[in-house]
């Protein structure tokens, strides 16, 4: 752990998107102040285990935490919009998003900000060298490397990881997305995402880092976001999504 959080130039954001994710919420927002200075803007659809209520608690006793409340799960993808669009009606720089469970580590977010500074995308990838997977097991694996391989045989090899979800946007970037025409909604936002910007010919970079499994509460990955994926993939090579 860093003597004091790393503290860039630039204006930072990290989006949150939660739903029921108590156990975690806290000690996370900890852990990304320990190494990052930062904003964070908590994205929660309405959780049923008080995870909004806990982020609002958040709110009041740590000036760079806010939360945006949303009356019901419509998904991943629409979270992560709402955090977006609260940010680009802001000064922020950098945008960043990570998963609220730890599988993404807080001690990686230095390194993904500081490999923005040569790239418009920065996604920390599982499958370049010296990225992996931690606590995985057989069929969480079959299914991200083939989901992966079934996005590359349509959108291209550019991207390793298309399905990553700790990532670093500039500003500029998100701003020519058009984000109020993206469509998917579930994991396969992350996907729509990245093809947007490289059809809009970002500079993209994949940082390796090391994808653990959630130590606390349920994996929110289901058959209906993979039937989304199966659907949703083919129709983005053929609208050529990013490109209007």
């Amino acid at each position: 752990m860093p003597a004091s959080p790393f503290d860039f130039k630039q204006s930072i954001l990290i989006v949150l998107p939660t739903y029921n994710e108590l156990a975690n919420l806290e000690a996370l927002v900890r852990a990304i102040s320990q190494y990052l200075v930062a904003d964070i803007v908590i994205v929660d659809d309405n959780s049923p285990d008080g995870t909004g209520e806990l982020a609002d608690q958040l709110s009041c006793r740590y000036g760079h935490v806010h939360v945006l409340h949303r009356p019901h799960k419509e998904g991943l993808g629409p979270a992560y919009l709402a955090g977006f669009t609260w940010a680009l009606h802001r000064e922020y720089s950098l945008i960043l998003e990570m998963d609220c469970d730890f599988s993404h580590a807080p001690w990686d977010l230095p390194r993904l900000v500081h490999r923005s500074l040569t790239a418009d995308l920065v996604i920390g990838s599982r499958y370049v060298p010296g990225g992996g997977t931690e606590n995985w097991n057989a069929r969480r694996r079959f299914v991200s490397r083939c989901g992966n391989t079934y996005v590359s045989l349509f959108l291209g090899s550019t991207i390793h990881d298309w399905t990553g979800g700790f990532r670093c946007y500039r500003r500029e970037l998100l701003a020519r997305m058009n984000l109020a025409t993206v469509r998917a909604k579930g994991y396969i936002f992350q996907v729509e995402l990245a093809w947007r910007a490289v059809q809009l010919g970002a500079d993209v970079d994949e940082l390796p880092i090391r994808f653990c499994d959630r130590i606390e509460g349920q994996s929110k990955l289901g058959w209906q976001s993979i039937a989304e994926a199966l659907m949703e993939v083919p129709q983005m090579y053929l609208l050529g999504l990013g490109s209007r």
